[in-house]
């Protein structure tokens, strides 16, 4: 059976299903029977490359309009190709209400002239009232849009951003029922609080000095992820079962959380944190299931500083939920103190712990790190699992070869569950 004898109504089924702009356009050309049928598509994707031959001499702003004109009902716009804000603000005017997915590569990062446009092209989006999900790609935010509130929009993504933190509570306010925010490569933000009563689901990732700083409430909060913040406030936690703060460029001086009861994995990255922050941030998080923690240093200053020593039974009671643990360098160095196992109770156990990563950098005080390890493959009853990873490990002496030969010694005398990577 060929596509001219299929019925009318399963071609446009089939064709319905296709999105990039240059497909749908090629179907138009086949005859008028399949351009009547592509008017039922429910998605336009226009990619990057979308206009890089043009023929004809017809703007891109102006086949894009004449494009989206001849659906009946768009539900998603996705623009890559670069496009000018009274294109985009024709296109809204024709398929704005029908919209539910919005994406857009802005590309006016370092466009001067984008700060004088009007109306600019985040104003244009005001006309897509309907929309669900907004995304937007390398957008210069230094003054406010001209935005009403978004009824539906659920979802809001801006990734690779200039702006400014009145700016960014402006679009806040203007999408009060998000369940989902990714604020991702955003540079500019001093001081950031959120109140959005229906957010889930949180990522931010802000570029700079690392000294931001972050007032979260939203009492339905379920996932969390804040990279570049030094003081960070979340009040209401009943619900967050993921947390991940990590702090690549400054110091994570300060961290304030509600109850942690529900919290199922807790990452904690950084090259230094201040050492009350560790400690709350642990003792918080008593029944996490998953940890990984990777923070190089502590110290309240600018001089970087080894962690102090963690007691290793007492860090196991603390965490009896503890399934999985993945550690680097510091807080496994931390742990491999000389006395933690010296008097140990008979009766001690790691209840739970199914599998240890372990992440070791240095040769340094090499016998108590093997007995630590030998200790999780002791007291660990339901460990099944052991990594060990070693990592640009440097010494001009012959230490370094002694510790991995106990290492592999180790791994032979349990190999079952030890493995070296």
């Amino acid at each position: 059976m060929s596509m001219d004898s299929l019925p009318d109504a399963l071609l446009q089924y089939i064709l319905s299903h296709i999105n990039n702009a240059r497909d749908v356009a090629a179907c138009n050309c086949v005859s008028k029977r399949w351009k009547d049928a592509t008017a039922s598509v429910r998605t336009l994707y226009f990619p990057r490359n979308s206009f890089d031959n043009p023929s004809g001499g017809e703007l891109p702003d102006n086949i894009v309009k004449r494009m989206v004109s001849t659906v009946v009902k768009l539900e998603e716009l996705v623009v890559y190709s670069p496009f000018s804000p009274s294109g985009l603000a024709s296109w809204l005017s024709l398929v704005g209400h029908s919209l539910t997915q919005l994406e857009l590569r802005m590309d006016n990062l370092a466009d001067n002239q984008a700060t004088h446009e009007s109306p600019s092209k985040l104003d244009c989006i005001s006309a897509a009232k309907n929309l669900v999900s907004l995304k937007l790609w390398g957008v210069l935010m230094i003054h406010s849009p001209k935005w009403d509130v978004f009824p539906n929009l659920s979802t809001l993504e801006i990734i690779g951003a200039r702006l400014e933190d009145p700016v960014l509570n402006v679009v806040l306010q203007a999408c009060p029922y998000l369940t989902r925010l990714l604020l991702l490569g955003c540079e500019g933000i001093r001081s950031i609080s959120i109140e959005l009563p229906y957010l889930e689901e949180c990522k931010l990732d802000f570029y700079g000095l690392g000294n931001c700083s972050l007032s979260l409430t939203s009492p339905k909060i379920e996932s969390l992820e804040v990279q570049g913040c030094s003081w960070i406030r979340v009040p209401e936690t009943k619900h967050l079962k993921q947390l991940s703060i990590s702090n690549s460029s400054g110091r994570v001086y300060m961290i304030d959380f509600g109850n942690l009861t529900a919290l199922e994995f807790l990452s904690m990255r950084g090259v230094q944190w201040c050492w009350d922050a560790i400690c709350k941030m642990l003792k918080l998080a008593s029944e996490v299931k998953h940890l990984f923690m990777k923070v190089e240093f502590t110290g309240d200053f600018e001089a970087l500083q080894p962690f102090p020593e963690i007691d290793f039974v007492e860090f196991f009671n603390s965490h009896p939920k503890l399934r999985k643990f993945d550690i680097h360098g510091a807080m496994f160095a931390a742990l491999c103190q000389r006395n933690s196992l010296k008097h140990v109770d008979p009766g001690f156990v790691i209840p739970c712990l199914e599998e240890a990563v372990i992440t070791v950098r240095s040769p340094l005080n090499a016998e108590q790190k093997i007995s630590t390890l030998e200790s999780l493959l002791k007291y660990g009853k339901n460990l099944r699992t052991m990594v060990i990873k070693i990592l640009q490990m440097k010494s001009c002496h012959t230490s370094a070869d002694d510790f991995f030969d106990e290492i592999c010694r180790l791994r032979y005398m349990n190999h079952e569950k030890v493995r070296i990577e």
